[in-house]
């Protein structure tokens, strides 16, 4: 879904969105937000990893750059150490993507491939409506079956399923 198309970079890093939008080669493109079960389990992540591992920086929806024209908002991201700018050029150490339902999934997938080039160590995507979790790495996309989602590297970072999918009934 096309917002505007052919902004800018400047105008799109210099102009606040709401809610906001990513930006792939010149367009404004929407995301899924505000739904209930994405937030609950947005906020699940995000005060779990917050809570468990207070070395590390857990931001909701923070402006990454993937390429030199896109930027993308993942729903939760981990960093290591605060940015320079107002937005992340690096890459981040995780990104964590929320499905709803009326997501597309080969535009997810573009996406995930996009944090998979930029050099994200560690690419999570949890299904709301299905509960179910999976890590993308090298183009696939392989659900895990076990309790938890674990990352690779150092620091090592770990949510259960339980903390994730917390007050769903």
């Amino acid at each position: 879904m096309s917002v505007e198309p052919l902004i800018s970079l400047q105008q799109y890093l210099n102009t606040s969105y709401d809610p906001d939008v990513e930006y792939v080669d010149g367009v404004l493109v929407e995301r899924n937000v505000g739904k209930w079960l994405h937030s609950l389990i947005q906020r699940n992540i995000v005060s779990a990893l917050d809570r468990k591992y207070p070395h590390i920086y857990v931001m909701p929806e923070l402006r990454c750059q993937t390429t030199a024209t896109r930027y993308r908002l993942p729903d939760v991201c981990v960093v290591l150490a605060p940015p320079n700018t107002d937005y992340l050029l690096d890459a981040a150490f995780l990104a964590i993507e929320i499905l709803s339902g009326d997501e597309r999934m080969s535009r997810t997938i573009a996406k995930l491939d996009q944090y998979d080039r930029k050099g994200v160590a560690n690419i999570w995507v949890i299904d709301s409506e299905l509960r179910k979790m999976s890590v993308f790495s090298r183009g696939t996309l392989g659900e895990i079956r076990d309790d938890r989602l674990v990352t690779n590297g150092e620091p090592r970072l770990e949510l259960t399923r339980e903390e994730i999918f917390r007050g769903l009934n």
